[in-house]
């Protein structure tokens, strides 16, 4: 079961949501007031990772089989260490290669949802509802993008 932090977000935070167009990356205020980051994403990751975040992870010295689980559909996802994302440090919330983290991670919480064949928000985010909309629309093409990749990915491998 994924451990969730207790979070008291009244509204969205002061700072800005702020999007990085190459990569295409979503930049959050995840840090708590305590100083701790949320990490609530981190907990019970499926997080499928492309060819490109194997390889750039593999050039920091981690063993694909530490951080990498290859699943019986052939996509390779992040492993999980107690019950979260292995580069968690579970202790401040903070992920330990985080500019080098995973293309999915620096979408989200946009994701597609494959029963409405759509991008949305995930609502496990306690930041979901601080994405306006224009941004999810801006991102919504490399969200496509990475989940095609994805799934192109999984029938060579």
């Amino acid at each position: 079961m994924a451990r969730l932090r207790s979070l008291a977000y009244k509204d969205c935070p002061d700072s800005q949501v702020v999007v990085i167009e190459q990569p295409s990356t979503l930049l959050l205020p995840c840090r708590l007031s305590n100083g701790l980051f949320c990490a609530n994403c981190c907990y019970g990751t499926e997080m499928p990772l492309t060819t490109r975040d194997i390889e750039r992870l593999k050039k920091l010295g981690y063993r694909v089989e530490y951080f990498a689980i290859k699943t019986s559909d052939g996509l390779w996802r992040l492993r999980n260490i107690d019950g979260h994302c292995v580069f968690l440090d579970a202790k401040t919330g903070a992920c330990k290669v985080y500019p080098y983290r995973p293309e999915g991670c620096r979408l989200y919480p946009l994701v597609y949802d494959a029963d409405s064949d759509s991008v949305t928000v995930d609502n496990e985010c306690p930041l979901a509802r601080c994405i306006p909309a224009d941004v999810a629309k801006r991102l919504e093409k490399s969200v496509i993008k990475l989940v095609e990749e994805i799934y192109k990915g999984q029938s060579r491998e």
